[in-house]
This record gives C-alpha cells, structure tokens and sequence, in this order.
C-alpha cells in the first residue's frame, strides 16, 4: 500500500494518481469538516454560507458577526493562496515534492489542532475563534492543490460542485433519445464515476470524522495527518537528499 502512495503527489501526472489522491483528499476534508463542526459548532468548508452569513449579521446588526465570518473568508482564502505559492515555489525549482508540500503543511496542522485540542475546552473563547480560522485555512489549502494538480477537474472540501455535475451527467444518462436526426445526447459515463467516488469518499470520511470526534475527540484528527504524511514522505524525502547531495568518501 506505501508503494503505492508514492506515486500519489509525483510532480508527473496521471489521471489515475488524480483519482486515488482525489478520492483521499475527499475523505480527508469530510472527517475534517464534520469532525470540526462537533469540536467548534461550525461547518470550515463552506464559504458559500460563511460568505450569506455575512450579509445576513450585517442586515440584523451583529456586526461581531459578520468581522468573524470575513476573517474566516480570508483564512480560507489565504490557504489557497498558501497553496498556490507553496506549488509554483515548488515546481520553479523542480522539487518531486512541489505538489506534496502543502499537504506535508496540512498535515502538521492537523496534528497540531488533535494534539492540543484538549485546550478548546478550558479555553474556549480564545481556542474556539482560531481554531475555526485553522480548520479553514486547511479547508483552501487543500481544495487549491488538488484543483491545481487536477486542471480544476476536482475539488475536495465541498460538494456543491460535485453534486451539480453528478446532476447534470444523470439527467444526460436518463435522456431519451427519440430523433436520431438530432445531436445525441450521452453522459460521460467516465466523469459520473468520478464525481460518484468523490462525493461518496467525502460522506465516508464526514460519519468516520463525527463517530470519531463524537467517541475519542481531537485526537482523531492524528490518523488523519498521517494518512497524509504517508501520501507525501517519499518525495519529500527524495528532495531532502538531493539537498544533502551524494555521499562524501
């Protein structure tokens, strides 16, 4: 299985490796998110609501509100930002690792959230607020590599694109086809399939993360870092030698 995983966040590409990494980074962003909600009371994936939410504090007067859920935004925004310039620094300077650093960082992260977590319960007006602008910092890291190394082809942290392709492609797959004289109308059977896997690994990753969070607590998110740390090791490792250069005699 580690072999495997090496091939994974490679600088070169195939579709396959997209898939299995795709498919990872989907479970990985459900048991984050859905964990994270039982830990701060809130979902850090979703900034179609976190952006609403400010509109609707402005309108009823939380003002409190609304600074938090725009600094939540640009923690967001600032993981993806992260992302891009870990990459392209990455890439500038021909690293195996260019594509596995930000996750090597996502990881770090995460224990840090599982291995002090504890500390949000006795200090829950501090912790709480930034460990909510940590999760969502997270959250744009992530969803900004996989939607650099894929061509946009797939994003992890949130399934509202998701589910309208897999809409679209069905709807194609149910259309009758009555006039042959007309364009024929056919899903690509091959993106159902993905968009189904993607989707179905983020529901899978969002009940491990809640029966996680809800019987044992932060620490779940450890097995998740090193799921994470397996995924990019070898290249990392790689990069580390070459640094280093050969051995002297």
């Amino acid at each position: 299985m580690i072999p495997l995983l090496r091939g994974w966040t490679a600088v070169q590409r195939t579709a396959e490796s997209n898939l299995h990494l795709g498919i990872t980074l989907c479970f990985v962003a459900g048991a984050t998110n859905a964990g994270g909600f039982l830990a701060v009371g809130q979902y850090t994936s979703h900034m179609t609501g976190m952006l609403s939410s400010v509109a609707d504090n402005l309108v009823t007067g939380q003002s409190y509100l609304a600074l938090a859920a725009v600094i939540s935004l640009l923690a967001f925004l600032g993981g993806a930002m992260t992302s891009a310039w870990m990459v392209n620094w990455g890439l500038r300077r021909h690293l195996q690792s260019a594509y596995g650093r930000p996750l090597l960082l996502e990881a770090a992260l995460l224990l840090l959230f599982g291995l002090f977590g504890a500390g949000i319960s006795f200090f829950a007006v501090l912790f709480v607020p930034l460990t909510v602008l940590v999760l969502c910092f997270i959250m744009g890291l992530q969803n900004a590599v996989i939607t650099k190394i894929s061509h946009a082809e797939i994003r992890t942290t949130h399934v509202t694109g998701l589910v309208t392709d897999l809409g679209i492609e069905l709807g194609k797959l149910l259309y009758i086809n009555r006039l042959t004289r007309d364009t024929l109308v056919r899903a690509n059977r091959q993106k159902l399939s993905l968009l189904a896997k993607l989707i179905g690994s983020f529901f899978i990753g969002g009940l491990v993360g809640a029966i996680g969070f809800k019987e044992i607590g932060f620490i779940t998110t450890v097995p998740l870092a090193v799921l994470l740390l397996l995924l990019v090791w070898h290249p990392v490792l790689n990069d580390a030698k070459n640094w280093l250069g050969p051995p002297r005699d």
